[in-house]
């Protein structure tokens, strides 16, 4: 395989990682037009989901580092084996998670506090996104498995294709149907992409017949996804969840205007970070390939070069956002009272975003060595101590509302950010290879390195 440049990947991966946000994105600014209410279920109902498919992350972490390292040990048949196993597990998982979803939609969302019309519309909008959340199990698979092949520009173009067929599905509907008609929406282009994109992997990398490696069944291939996978995804699992937790905070402590603005913050800031999470899955990608081929030392170096490049574009984009924080805000809303509000979180989050890049990027290049376990005792410590406490202490006990939780938000992102930066320096990670003996690798030329 040619070798692997980071911009070359990562700029695929931004703008398909946009595209992907967008599709949440679209659905709250359509909604906004209906119902500021409406709007707010849909953030609520994804936190929600985000908590239910750890199954999910577990999988498609597990199966990016491995396939990767695989790859860049030129062991190709055990990259199959892994791809098959991915796809046939996140498929199991998803249908046993839609059925909980379409069972018990309404006790979810009351166990985090929602109630009256926010129950009533996220209820409508988790029943149908949650019940088929297979769709996205499937697409989240296959999508992993062509990019760590090096070919984020297919999985880009893809997801171009579902957000203007959701755009225009969410015009349709929405009028007519509400949240209803966006969640619907959002499940037929899940669909078509699905479709699309396992059409091109079953022609372009793999053949269909990967699924024989499954007989016997590869329980070892399967045990290692999980040892790289489950504390992987225990980190996400635990920020996640310590956000739920938050906004049980916001729904119960809070006045609705602000839980209106935390929604469309949260919505604004995902151009933020948008940089930093493409850069590393880019870095993952290339970190896999080459910690896999035995290449310790430029695997360092490649990952302080993401990160410096991450953070510099963090600071100029968060620079521009702060200058234009109430357009942005008074792109969702006319209501004077939540656009100072978004104003004010605006400016308190480019602190907030400095140590979230680092992250993003460090744990990203830490996960395709192999080291998954470190971020995720940080996650135990940092995500309950500073953000969870903090955020009820700072926000409720002082009385600083939403501007103490996103206090609490910042400290929790840049003391991890810290403690990343710690670990990839100490080198403790080259110890955490999944992939053993790797093949020789031809020696490459300073020139040609990234």
């Amino acid at each position: 395989m040619k070798k692997l440049k980071l911009f070359s990947l990562a700029w695929p991966i931004f703008i398909e990682t946009a595209l992907f946000m967008l599709l949440g994105f679209i659905d709250v600014y359509i909604l906004s037009g209906y119902d500021d209410l409406a709007a707010a279920s849909v953030s609520t109902a994804n936190q929600t989901v985000s908590i239910i498919t750890i199954v999910f992350n577990i999988l498609s972490t597990a199966s990016a580092v491995m396939i990767s390292q695989y790859l860049g040990a030129q062991k190709r048949e055990n990259a199959s084996q892994v791809a098959a196993l991915s796809i046939v597990m996140q498929l199991l998982f998803g249908v046993i998670i839609s059925a909980v979803f379409l069972l018990f939609n309404r006790q979810i969302l009351v166990l985090i506090g929602a109630e009256g019309q926010l129950l009533e519309y996220a209820g409508q909008y988790l029943s149908i996104v949650g019940g088929t959340i297979f769709l996205q199990a499937f697409l989240s698979s296959v999508s992993v498995i062509i990019r760590n092949h090096g070919m984020t520009k297919i999985t880009m173009f893809v997801s171009l294709g579902m957000n203007l067929f959701n755009t225009a599905m969410d015009v349709l509907l929405v009028p007519k149907m509400g949240v209803a008609g966006a969640a619907a929406a959002t499940c037929a282009s899940r669909t078509i992409g699905g479709i699309v994109l396992a059409v091109i992997l079953f022609t372009k990398i793999e053949k269909p017949s990967i699924f024989r490696m499954l007989i016997p069944f590869p329980f070892k291939q399967l045990k290692a996804m999980l040892k790289v996978g489950v504390p992987s995804a225990m980190e996400t699992f635990l920020y996640n969840l310590s956000q739920l937790v938050i906004t049980a905070i916001v729904l119960n402590c809070l006045t609705e205007n602000e839980l209106i603005a935390k929604t469309y913050v949260q919505n604004i800031t995902m151009l933020f970070y948008l940089c930093a999470v493409s850069i590393g899955q880019a870095s993952q990608i290339m970190i896999g390939h080459l910690v896999g081929a035995g290449k310790f030392d430029e695997a360092y170096r490649q990952g302080y070069r993401s990160e410096r490049a991450a953070l510099l574009i963090t600071i100029i984009s968060c620079g521009v956002g702060a200058a234009l924080r109430i357009p942005l805000a008074g792109i969702f809303t006319d209501n004077a009272e939540v656009i100072g509000i978004c104003a004010n979180i605006l400016l308190i989050n480019c602190i907030l975003e400095l140590g979230r890049t680092t992250n993003l990027v460090v744990i990203a290049c830490m996960r395709g060595a192999g080291d998954v376990y470190f971020p995720t005792a940080c996650a135990i410590f940092s995500n309950w101590l500073l953000s969870v406490l903090g955020s009820y202490l700072l926000a409720v006990v002082c009385g600083m509302g939403i501007y103490g939780m996103w206090i609490a938000l910042a400290a929790d992102e840049c003391v991890r950010g810290i403690l990343m930066l710690l670990r990839w320096k100490s080198g403790k990670w080259r110890e955490k290879r999944v992939v053993q003996e790797p093949c020789p690798q031809p020696t490459v030329s300073a020139k040609q390195e990234n």
